[in-house]
């Protein structure tokens, strides 16, 4: 927690308050406040060389820890998980008399990771995903690990839609204990693991960050807490179900690499994609079925219309075949009847 004295002096600076730069001599206009940490606060500046992000701290220790992460990962080829480093200094206010150290990033203007999220739809939660998994491999193939793994320290990039981390506070050489975290996204909490940094650890809170994506309202440890808990989560929600396996692994600490993870995370994608192919021709199939069957009862009701109507032309000649017949026979009968009354009166 950070002290009272840090909250007065710079957890609350106004906006065009003018930082300047002991050493470098730049100055650097607030604008407004971006976030805050157990180590300092964020500010979103302006100076000449445009928006930056300005880190500021009582904490010197702290601020010179960050900044050799950020340094380092400049050195990495292709990395671009968190901001690049700009400037280093120090601001001195009442006459000298009070030093605070900052560093200023790059300022990444994006949207946050749940938000896009929403916006977008989750299909785009698989994608963030597998972008974090390559990006942390990298960072633990370096030997660190980035401990304080959370949507509010990922922001999504635009053209083409990147996720990047906005805070390195927490990030912590293997090996040690981790400096920095919440937890919700924090394993010990969970009582599923140390607090040791290893890349489980973040592996771990990647799990977290899916299970939170389709939970936005964080939920309480209850009193079985642990693995049990948090699959009856996953299980209670359709998307998280198809990487339940997946899930499971991460949070019990089974995979070693982040490699590791998206390899089975993109299989899981895959298995769901051709599951839900012929999930669609199934819904599909009644349909048609129906279709066919209507098809079918219509062409046997047009075949009993035409049977119908064949048998009435045949049926309608047959009577009038019958009712000349009939004629016929009476008019004969009479003939023969008034034949032999004359012949019956020419012999009286």
């Amino acid at each position: 927690m950070m002290n009272n004295t840090m909250k007065n002096q710079v957890g609350n600076l106004p906006q065009g308050t003018n930082i300047f730069g002991k050493w470098h001599k730049k100055s650097y206009t607030i604008l407004k406040m971006l976030g805050y940490g157990a180590t300092g606060y964020v500010y979103l500046t302006r100076s000449a060389d445009g928006l930056a992000a300005l880190k500021i701290s009582e904490n010197s220790s702290s601020i010179t820890s960050e900044v050799n992460v950020l340094r380092h990962f400049s050195k990495v080829r292709g990395f671009s998980l968190g901001p690049s480093l700009l400037d280093v200094d120090d601001w001195a206010i009442a006459n000298g008399h009070k030093v605070f150290s900052f560093y200023v990033m790059e300022y990444l203007e994006g949207e946050a990771f749940l938000s896009f999220i929403q916006n977008k739809g989750m299909e785009w939660a698989g994608i963030l995903v597998l972008q974090l998994l390559t990006d942390l491999h990298t960072l633990h193939e370096e030997g660190w690990v980035f401990g304080d793994l959370k949507p509010d320290n990922l922001i999504v990039t635009a053209n083409p839609p990147k996720v990047r981390l906005i805070d390195v506070g927490g990030t912590t050489i293997q090996g040690r204990a981790i400096k920095e975290f919440t937890e919700f996204f924090d394993r010990g909490y969970w009582g599923l693991g140390s607090r040791k940094a290893e890349p489980t650890y973040d592996l771990f809170a990647v799990a977290m960050i899916m299970i939170h994506t389709c939970y936005p309202k964080q939920f309480q440890k209850n009193g079985e807490g642990g693995i049990k808990q948090l699959s009856s989560y996953i299980q209670g929600n359709l998307w998280l179900r198809k990487y339940e396996k997946v899930l499971v692994r991460a949070l019990t600490g089974e995979y070693a690499t982040a490699i590791e993870m998206k390899r089975d995370f993109l299989q899981a994608m895959s298995d769901a994609k051709s599951y839900a192919a012929p999930q669609a021709k199934a819904k599909a199939s009644p349909k048609s079925s129906s279709t066919s069957y209507t098809n079918r009862k219509q062409n046997r009701t047009q075949k009993n219309r035409a049977h119908q109507q064949t048998a009435q032309r045949q049926v309608v000649p047959a009577k009038s075949k019958s009712k000349g017949f009939i004629e016929t026979s009476v008019l004969i009968t009479i003939v023969l009847a008034a034949y032999f009354f004359y012949i019956y009166g020419t012999l009286l």
